[in-house]
């Protein structure tokens, strides 16, 4: 069995020298301050360092500690590559110094511009669906054929279970940063393919056929989810409910919660809050034996939005108190990788849904704005949601001109960003401000509109494009 336990980082303790925690702290935050970043380091944070309980720091972390130490990187402060931590391989590699910790981009990925925008979608296509399918011997076949000349006794090893979990890897990074609406309907190749896998191969070992089932039923998660956020809900509820069978057959509670915790969200995003409650309990019964505080925080959180969809203040109250205290608890190395995004900023968003679906504007915008400035830069797609939430909250708690300027900044994102739910976010947004528009909602409007006109335009041009392939 792979130990899963945090490897101590000595090559950071030794950095540290004779300075007590609390004064490798300081030093921190005062690097941090010269270059223009905010962290709120203190002793704690760096025990959990030095402990391994972090294998790579979050984004602004990472600046300041190269900032620190010039000419090295992550892995020369004993950090590990952040592939391997945003992805499956964190929770089944022991070769790297600790636990998980925030995600942040490859090293190849820190700019954003339209060439980052390409070079990203090159390597899902390269690294992703085309991995899937040339490990599966289907060269360029398309899906529909690859399944069909797939042999019925096809045996399965590591080159086919590592492209699965590839394929979860690379469309959570593109999520990250781009949002659902480019990339869904290329996601459902790899998809196709590892069911494939799973209804038509064989494996020799059980430990390959358990790893094929999960990545399988990530996979369907991720491709889940990229449907919700591109507002295809029925396709999106067919995924969940697929992950949750595969699930089930294999035994997997930790997918089982997985499935548990995206169908609730869901539930709750589609009008149907009882069964948002009912699934997030699911869930919380699954996760019990899995040891992740952090994951059982995130199912409450899930949990309390039902309840405040249903109207019920006090279950709600008491959800998002039982995630508190979970929350509290910390990180552990038995929080699942795709947890990685459930930081502080998540947990604030998440308490804005909550008083926002009960009426409680104020309190709903304090949560928002304090999910923005948590929020690390690189998560754009996340950014762009918490501005959104922001944006609505404020409109509807009578603040027109900040509610504006919060717009303003999720337009700033749009051009990199594809995702119909922000959209709808915003525009309902907008619709509230317009029924009594001061000069600065006015420059918002009218600014809303022209990048409407703009999004509409390119879907028509691609729709054509597309229609001259078929």
């Amino acid at each position: 069995m792979v130990s899963t336990r945090p490897v101590p980082n000595l090559v950071f303790r030794r950095l540290r020298g004779q300075r007590s925690a609390g004064e490798f702290a300081a030093a921190v935050r005062r690097a941090a301050r010269e270059i223009g970043e905010q962290v709120a380091c203190d002793a704690r944070y760096i025990g959990r360092v030095e402990s391994g309980e972090i294998r790579c720091p979050n984004y602004a972390y990472e600046r300041v500690f190269l900032h620190m130490f010039p000419g090295a990187g992550l892995e020369d402060l004993g950090f590990s590559a952040r592939e391997a931590v945003r992805g499956r391989g964190a929770r089944i590699s022991d070769a790297g110094p600790g636990a998980g910790s925030p995600p942040s981009p490859p090293p190849t990925v820190h700019c954003h511009t339209d060439e980052e925008s390409d070079v990203l979608r090159r390597m899902f296509m390269t690294s992703g669906t085309a991995t899937v399918a040339a490990s599966l011997g289907l060269g360029g076949a398309s899906a529909a054929a690859a399944l069909t000349s797939l042999p019925a006794q096809r045996r399965v090893g590591e080159t086919e279970v590592n492209a699965v979990e590839q394929a979860v890897r690379q469309i959570r990074l593109l999520d990250d940063r781009h949002g659902a609406d480019g990339l869904y309907r290329r996601a459902a190749q790899p998809l196709r393919a590892a069911y494939a896998l799973l209804d038509a191969g064989t494996t020799t070992r059980r430990a390959t056929a358990d790893r094929l089932h999960t990545g399988a039923g990530e996979l369907a998660i991720s491709v889940g989810w990229l449907a919700h956020d591109s507002g295809r809900f029925e396709d999106a509820r067919s995924h969940y409910a697929e992950a949750l069978a595969t699930a089930r057959v294999a035994g997997d509670a930790a997918l089982e919660a997985h499935a548990f915790c995206n169908a609730s969200f869901l539930a709750r995003d589609t009008g149907r809050p009882r069964e948002a409650v009912r699934a997030a309990e699911a869930g919380q019964r699954a996760a019990r034996s899995l040891g992740s505080a952090r994951l059982l925080a995130l199912l409450a959180l899930r949990e309390a939005g039902g309840r405040a969809g249903l109207g019920d203040r006090t279950g709600c109250d008491r959800a998002v108190g039982r995630a508190y205290g979970a929350f509290e608890r910390g990180a552990s190395a038995a929080d699942p990788e795709w947890m990685t995004f459930f930081q502080e900023a998540e947990l604030e968003m998440l308490q804005a849904q909550c008083w926002s679906a009960l009426g409680d504007w104020p309190r709903a915008a304090r949560h928002a704005r304090r999910a923005t400035q948590l929020q690390d830069p690189y998560f754009t797609r996340n950014l762009a949601l918490y501005r959104a939430q922001l944006t609505g909250d404020l409109a509807r708690g009578g603040l027109a001109d900040e509610a504006a300027t919060a717009g303003h900044g999720v337009l700033d994102l749009l051009d990199r960003v594809q995702s119909s739910r922000i959209r709808t976010m915003l525009a309902g947004a907008v619709g509230v401000l317009a029924q009594n528009a001061t000069p600065a909602v006015r420059d918002l409007m009218a600014r809303h509109g022209e990048a409407r006109r703009g999004t509409t335009g390119a879907t028509a041009s691609s729709s054509s494009r597309s229609a001259g392939r078929a």
